[in-house]
């Protein structure tokens, strides 16, 4: 999580991820085995991204006054000359695309915190998604917004380009990936997957005109096999986001109000 999602926020900016800075606050008596796996596993991920950490710090507190452990990281990059994404470039027009299915980091991290034992198991999507977004941005197509649906999910996501860009955004309930197993654990829970994290997936505003070039590309990278148009920018004066449901109907997709699921990160 912490090299993927400082990854991600660096690359949806437009980015080419270089180098990492990762810092630890540990508290005393913090089990060295537990440090070792933690560190391995970080240091595996920026391998295979191909962002190395290139520095850091630690520091040690008293027992009981850093839960345990925690990490802040910095990523750096280079955007390229002319190229602009901004949450506050979406028109009417545009499309929404996605790269995939939602809920599924936020609903395991809540499987194993609650110890729930679910028939099929619950897999986080956590992953380092600058090499899909240097597909996207190879197709020249014009790509207005990028952003990564952690916490607050797809739902706050839209809520906040749709605000920042002074428009509406109108979503096809039917088009939105949910896998079986997480619809079932939210459900069960009475949560709305709409509104639970994510850690691999990422939202794409494109120009109607150079949507299906985008998709096609998004489809092609193994991260965005299941890529999908789930909506379109709309003029709106009071920025609202509702959504198409699958009885024909629409509904607002509000703001979240309060948390569903503990923080992440």
């Amino acid at each position: 999580l912490s090299v993927h999602g400082t990854i991600n926020d660096v690359a949806v900016m437009g980015a080419t991820p270089l180098w990492l800075a990762a810092s630890f606050i540990l508290e005393e008596g913090f089990p060295l085995a537990d440090l070792d796996r933690i560190v391995a596993s970080m240091a595996r991920a920026a391998r295979e991204a191909g962002v190395p950490v290139v520095t850091g710090d630690t520091k040690v507190v008293e027992a009981g006054k850093a839960d345990g452990v925690f990490i802040s990281t910095t990523g750096v990059g280079v955007v390229p000359e002319g190229l602009v994404l901004s949450g506050d470039r979406a028109r009417p027009g545009d499309v929404v695309l996605l790269s995939g299915s939602i809920g599924d980091h936020g609903m395991a991290i809540m499987a194993t915190r609650e110890n729930l034992g679910f028939a099929a198991p619950i897999v986080s999507d956590t992953a380092a998604l600058h090499g899909l977004i240097a597909a996207m941005l190879a197709t020249d197509g014009e790509i207005r917004c990028l952003r990564d649906p952690t916490r607050g999910g797809l739902a706050t996501t839209v809520n906040e380009i749709a605000r920042q860009s002074g428009v509406g955004i109108m979503l096809d309930e039917a088009a939105i990936p949910v896998n079986g197993e997480v619809a079932a654990a939210c459900e069960f829970l009475g949560l709305d997957p709409l509104y639970v994290a994510n850690e691999g997936k990422l939202v794409a505003i494109v120009a109607a005109a150079d949507a299906d070039r985008v998709l096609a590309a998004m489809r092609a990278h193994p991260l965005g096999q299941r890529a999908v148009r789930i909506g379109d920018v709309v003029a709106d004066d009071h920025h609202f986001v509702q959504m198409t449901t699958g009885l024909g109907g629409r509904r607002i997709v509000d703001w979240l109000t309060g948390d569903q699921l503990p923080r992440i990160c």
